[in-house]
This record gives C-alpha cells, sequence and structure tokens, in this order.
C-alpha cells in the first residue's frame, strides 16, 4: 500500500513554485540541488502526474502545480505560524513576532521603530516581511501587519493611527535647473513626472484632488515604476516630480510642489488576528507600532502646524 508523500516534499514543491528554478529552491531549502530533484520526482510518481514542464526557457508549472500551489502556501503559513507561537510562552518576552509592512514603509519609516522596540526587548526576535500586497492575517502569512487601508479580513485587532500626508515634491537641484511649475499645464507640459508603470495606484484618496486637465495614467509619468521606494530615490536625486509622504520629504529637504493644489492622505493602521490578543510578546509589539508610528504622524502634524 502506497503511502502519502512526505510534507518534506511538498515543502521542496513550494520552494520551486516561490523561487522558480531547482537551483534557487535548493538553496532556499538548504538542499542540494539532486537532493531536491528527488524530492520533486518523488512528488510525481506519488501523485501519478508531472509537476513542470521543462525546457531551454526553464520550469513552468503544470496545471496539477498551480492547483496545489494556494494549498501549499497555505501550509507553509500554518507551519511557520506553529514555529513561532512555539517559540515563546504566551506570557513572556521571549519568541518571534512576524511583521508585515510595506516596502517603503518597512525601509524608511518602521527600522527606528523596531530599533527601540528591541532594545527594550532583546529577546524577541523580530521578523519582517516587506511586501506591497496585503498579507493574509487570518492564515497568519504574518502575525501583526501595518497597513495603509482599512483591514477588511474578520476576527483582526485593528486600531487606525492616523493619515500619511502625500504631495508633490522635488529635489533642489531640479528646481534649480527647471524651476517650479506655475500650474497643472505647466507641470504637464514642462517638467518630469514619476510615477507608477504597470500597477494604477488606488485612487481611492485621489477622489477628491482637483488635477486640471490632467487625466492620471500610465501615460501621465515620464519616469515610470512600481517600486515606491525608487520612485521616492527618484525623486531625491533629481530625476523629475512625484508624490512623497511629507514628513520625510521635508527630512531629506525635498522642495513642496504645488502644496496647495495637490496633496492626498492614506490612512495608517495596525492590525494582528484576535487570537493572539493573549500572548504578551505579540501584545507588546502591537502597542509599540501603535506608539513609534502615532510619534511619526505627530511629526507631521507639528509641520502643519
Amino acid at each position: 500500500m502506497s503511502s502519502e508523500p512526505a510534507w518534506d516534499l511538498y515543502q521542496s514543491l513550494h520552494a520551486v513554485l516561490l523561487t522558480g528554478s531547482f537551483s534557487a529552491a535548493a538553496r532556499a531549502r538548504g538542499l542540494t540541488q539532486p537532493t531536491l530533484g528527488r524530492h520533486i520526482e518523488s512528488l510525481e510518481q506519488g501523485l501519478g502526474a508531472p509537476l513542470f514542464l521543462r525546457s531551454s526557457r526553464g520550469l513552468t508549472p503544470t496545471d496539477l502545480a498551480e492547483t496545489l500551489r494556494p494549498h501549499l502556501e497555505e501550509m507553509a503559513a500554518a507551519a511557520g505560524a506553529a514555529l513561532r507561537d512555539a517559540s515563546g510562552a504566551a506570557d513572556g518576552e521571549q519568541g518571534v513576532v512576524r511583521v508585515a509592512v510595506s516596502e517603503f514603509m518597512g525601509v524608511e519609516v518602521l527600522p527606528p521603530i523596531l530599533s527601540s522596540f528591541h532594545d527594550k526587548h532583546p529577546d524577541i526576535v523580530i521578523e519582517m516581511v516587506l511586501s506591497d500586497r496585503t498579507e493574509d492575517l487570518s492564515r497568519r502569512d504574518a502575525d501583526i501587519a501595518v497597513r495603509m487601508v482599512r483591514p477588511t479580513q474578520g476576527a483582526l485587532v485593528a486600531r487606525k493611527i492616523g493619515a500619511i500626508r502625500l504631495a508633490f515634491y522635488a529635489s533642489e537641484s531640479y528646481v534649480a535647473r527647471h524651476g517650479v511649475p506655475s500650474g497643472f499645464e505647466d507641470l504637464r507640459k514642462g517638467h518630469t513626472l514619476i510615477g507608477y508603470d504597470r500597477e494604477r495606484i488606488d485612487l481611492e484618496a485621489l477622489r477628491h484632488v482637483d488635477f486640471g486637465d490632467i487625466e492620471i495614467s500610465r501615460n501621465t509619468f515620464q519616469v515610470r515604476t512600481d517600486n515606491n521606494l525608487a520612485q521616492a530615490a527618484s525623486v531625491r536625486a533629481g530625476l523629475g516630480i512625484g508624490a512623497v509622504q511629507s514628513t520625510l520629504a521635508r527630512r531629506w529637504g525635498l522642495v513642496p510642489i504645488m502644496p496647495n493644489a495637490f496633496h492626498f492622505e492614506l490612512e495608517v493602521w495596525v492590525a494582528m488576528h484576535e487570537n493572539l490578543k493573549g500572548s504578551r510578546r505579540m501584545r507588546l509589539m502591537f502597542d509599540h507600532l501603535a506608539e513609534g508610528l502615532s510619534s511619526f504622524l505627530a511629526e507631521e502634524r507639528k509641520l502643519k502646524g
């Protein structure tokens, strides 16, 4: 009687689906490539069907592999959550906390907040998931999330911290070379705009902004990238004009562009699954993030005042 394939084999399949190659998956799992290859072969034999089509262009997952993908993601998330839950007592200040945050916030805003947390609680291990997608807290992709939109998943503890203001900014070097636009028509015809490439931004926050005759689309921008870090770096380097968080723009010495004509706000939330309320380390991190982000937003309120 044949037995079901071991979870270890499915972990290897999940790694290949994530990385796109046997060599990268083997490195991610700490295995040799031949060992990982045998895992996939064993799975294919047990399932009675191929999982990948191999060609000179690389690996292409079959329909069977794609069918398994969401289940493997759930299994991996559950396994990771179990390991974190077992890493420390619920009432103690030891163990692992996994925090999900956008790339931009994770690089530019959270590190000093997490640094002060680590000083207070050195035995709590911090894992950061930097992604602009919304991590699923219900299946424990992460324990706590910092989000720029109101959480909609059920069974969450969520706290609204405030709102971050974004507006057009440029570097001093750009303004020295090109001047400051006098209005939207000048902005559109005489200046370099930095914005998104393929992923259309969430325009909900922009509904009440008057852009004059400008219709916001991909073609609006002369410099395009979907990476918010790259957009901000391009503005700081003098490449053009783009939307930047006002607090950071002032820290970086950027020049406001048409501040009374264009700005919008994004809400800031901290959320975690309600089942984690009884864990002291989760509660400590939740409260610390809320306090740290509140202080960050207060800096902007002082500047506005």
